[in-house]
């Protein structure tokens, strides 16, 4: 297990690199969507995570998103997103993020995210809990839903979903210390893990946004389920993480915005 996390560790270190010398020079922006952004700094940073797989684990598959082959021909699978937050990238917001994870038949086993400005490097392995930079971190012990602070995305495109999140939104401002929407689920994620937020939402979200933080808020002592309370997998449209404490008041707030 420890080779494995080396090794997504090794890639996550070399592809931040890469992404904070290309800041100032990110050439082209393409839009897979109205404010869906990928650079050639997305596809080069995958290129080099992918290389380090492998060159260590030649057979391994690997799921990544600017190639998005969800190859199964092995029971090792990575699960890559080079930069979650690609938007933040270009406007120079510096939150975003490279996500590994390596799943063994489907369950999640390594997980790391990766900031390279703030050099935050978010880890876990299944069973052994999760860190950052080396240190154990933990989810918050807020159990009032009116002394919490959450985090939540919003779905790109304009639809009946994206109505829900706003409304979802505003409701749980209300309710709360407050809502962030920082624009990386992964980051997201760990700072549900490392108590810096108690909750976190979102609709729509893909499989590598979501595989390494999922593992790292598990094993950092966080809930993890689908809005209906549900076991959640990476492939779900949907995500509610939490400190466990204020879980089920969240249910109690989602439930009452129909889709």
């Amino acid at each position: 297990m420890q080779k494995f996390l080396n090794v997504a560790i090794n890639a996550a270190q070399f592809a931040g690199t890469y992404i904070e010398q290309s800041a100032d020079e990110l050439g082209k922006v393409d839009y897979k969507g109205r404010a869906d952004l990928v650079t050639d700094v997305d596809r080069t940073s995958e290129g080099i995570v992918m290389e380090h797989i492998h060159q260590a684990f030649p057979d391994h598959d690997i799921l990544a998103e600017e190639s998005t082959q969800d190859q199964r021909s092995h029971e090792f699978r990575w699960v890559v997103d080079p930069l979650d937050g690609t938007t933040n990238y270009v406007h120079k917001y510096q939150h975003y993020a490279v996500s590994i994870a390596l799943q063994h038949h489907d369950e999640t086993i390594i997980g790391v995210v990766y900031n390279p400005r703030s050099k935050e490097m978010f880890t876990a392995i299944r069973g052994e809990g999760a860190c950052l930079n080396d240190m154990a971190i933990h989810v918050s012990k807020t159990d009032e839903l009116n002394q919490a602070l959450l985090s939540t995305g919003i779905p790109y495109e304009i639809s009946v979903r994206w109505h829900k999140s706003m409304d979802l939104f505003k409701l749980f401002y209300s309710q709360t210390h407050g809502v962030r929407r920082d624009g990386s689920a992964a980051l997201d994620l760990c700072y549900v893990a490392s108590g810096r937020f108690d909750g976190f939402w979102e609709l729509d979200l893909n499989p590598w946004d979501v595989a390494a933080g999922i593992l790292i808020v598990q094993e950092a002592g966080g809930v993890i389920s689908q809005f209906d309370g549900s076991e959640s997998t990476i492939y779900d449209d949907e995500i509610l993480a939490s400190n466990g404490r204020i879980h089920e008041k969240m249910r109690d707030v989602i439930n009452t915005v129909p889709y």
